[in-house]
């Protein structure tokens, strides 16, 4: 009996130290990430510049994980369809978007159906690329400079025009945001897109425009367009001999168009950092660096705390420019 019983008491005690000890690894394993496939959703048509970044971001963030990232476009209703099936998604890692300054800034002010909000819904992982906007002008304006526009303005308010991507797009709120500052009137002549826009631009019958430096590259650097200001807080670097509006004057029109990549709420801290540093690791490569600069766009790394910060404050600026100009979608 007394065998019997120290025998008993000695297999409770080792099966009580099995259980003690498997127990962190099972909760290891369970949070071990990234255990799947991870889900990059763009919610925008493929083969734009937002498909572009996030197809790489798959490729270099992918690597540095050991584990597959698909790109997965989801389009509608300004980008709201696919951020909103993110904001909804398992905060888990495992779904991913790469949102702009449209989806997780503008919409909210514009869309009166958004149905999330930036802030709220989303845990920021990582900003990722810039693209600037320059003020360009048909060649043949009488102006040189953003101070040469302004006072043209000024002299004749409402008579030179400006032309915009569409109602509510980024370029006519930078526009909008431009007019504020400088105080000056212009008409607003929106256009389905940059090909078109630039299209009337180089025929003369518009004025002015606030276009993507991508967009418009090729034709300033052939004569056909003059750039009069750079709409950021940073020369560009194609465009080293054009002050920025701030230098000319006219401060306060910082209007780069941005990506950022976001997870759902509440996704784990330890998620987002590993995420952001496979991000930022991925794209400081040389092949990356480059395959952005093809694109026209820049590398602008942020953390996690930096996005954090900086997204109410553009949701707050944009809304004024929308409020003050009356700007709806189309």
């Amino acid at each position: 009996m007394g065998f019997s019983r120290r025998a008993a008491i000695a297999a409770a005690a080792l099966a009580a130290g099995a259980l003690s000890c498997a127990a962190p690894l099972g909760g290891a394993r369970a949070q071990a990430f990234p255990s799947r496939t991870i889900t990059l959703v763009v919610p925008y048509p493929a083969g734009g510049p937002v498909d572009v970044v996030a197809r790489l971001i798959a490729q270099e963030a992918g690597t540095e994980l050991g584990q597959s990232i698909i790109v997965e476009n989801r389009a509608g209703a300004s980008g709201i369809v696919g951020s909103q099936a993110v904001a909804r998604a398992e905060p888990d890692g495992h779904t991913l978007v790469l949102g702009t300054n449209q989806t997780h800034a503008t919409n909210q002010s514009l869309i009166k159906s958004t149905s999330y909000e930036a802030a709220r819904d989303f845990a920021p992982v990582a900003g990722v690329a810039d693209i600037q906007h320059v003020l360009v002008a048909r060649k043949d304006l009488p102006a040189e400079t953003a101070a040469d526009l302004v006072k043209l303005a000024k002299d004749k308010p409402g008579a030179l025009t400006y032309g915009s991507t569409g109602n509510g797009s980024a370029s006519h709120l930078a526009a909008e945001l431009f007019k504020t500052r400088a105080g000056v009137d212009l008409l607003h002549v929106p256009f389905k897109g940059a090909a078109p826009m630039t299209t009337e631009l180089l025929a003369g019958r518009i004025d002015v425009a606030f276009a993507t430096l991508p967009s418009v590259i090729a034709q300033i650097e052939a004569g056909e367009l003059k750039p009069l200001a750079v709409a950021s807080a940073r020369r560009a670097a194609r465009l080293p001999n054009t002050p920025t509006l701030g230098e000319q004057g006219v401060p306060g029109v910082e209007a780069d168009a941005w990506f950022a990549l976001f997870a759902p709420a509440k996704t784990p801290e330890s998620v987002v950092d590993k995420l952001y540093r496979a991000v930022a690791a991925g794209l400081a490569r040389p092949a990356a660096q480059e395959a952005m600069e093809r694109q026209g766009l820049t590398v602008a790394m942020k953390s996690p705390a930096e996005l954090r910060a900086m997204i109410p404050g553009e949701v707050a600026k944009w809304a004024e420019v929308i409020r003050i100009s009356g700007a709806r979608v189309d």
